[in-house]
């Protein structure tokens, strides 16, 4: 089976700061892992890396097979990601903005309503982003990253502000995607 995911000895600095170091590891579908480290141990790094927002200063970053820092990475719209802190248009509504991020995608917005439910948003759908809670906001990112059946799904961090039973719909999303060959990375 074919890796999603592959990052062979990857180096990365910043200045004088190795933020990671030889890193190596191979992700296939259906596969669901943690990154596990202290604060600075490189793994939003490595989660920056594979979406191409930053380079490796050595090694290889493969992610659905391209370098995902070249110019044109067509994979991008195969992933999912869901950052640590969420930051959305304060004055658009929840379904405004995940119709938003539909567009980005090449996805009809109105195909992605149901996100909303999934999520348990469906309620708070049409009221604006800058009356939602700390947890409704990260329910918000997280049916983001949903958007379009990613292929890898990157959470960094995803259980902020999230409450335990929202926790408990997040983990049976996930069992859900793994089950239908996604691959997903929590750190």
């Amino acid at each position: 089976m074919t890796a999603t995911v592959s990052i062979s000895s990857v180096e990365k600095r910043y200045g004088a700061v190795r933020a990671l170091r030889d890193v190596s590891f191979h992700l296939a579908p259906g596969r669901l892992s943690a990154l596990v480290g202290h604060n600075g141990a490189g793994k939003t790094t490595l989660i920056k890396l594979m979406l191409g927002l930053i380079r490796a200063g050595r090694g290889s970053v493969r992610v659905l097979g391209e370098d995902p820092a070249a110019g044109e990475f067509s994979a991008r719209r195969a992933l999912g990601y869901l950052p640590e802190n969420v930051a959305f248009n304060a004055a658009l509504t929840g379904r405004e903005t995940l119709g938003f991020y539909a567009r980005l995608k090449q996805i009809a917005p109105a195909a992605t309503w149901a996100l909303l439910d999934r999520v348990g948003l469906s309620d708070a759908a049409d009221r604006r982003v800058g009356t939602y809670s700390k947890g409704m906001r990260q329910r918000l990112g997280f049916a983001q990253a949903l958007l379009g059946q990613p292929r890898v799904l990157l959470l960094d961090e995803p259980t902020t502000g999230l409450d335990p039973a929202l926790r408990q719909t997040f983990y049976e999303i996930l069992n859900e995607l793994r089950e239908g060959g996604t691959t997903v990375l929590i750190s």
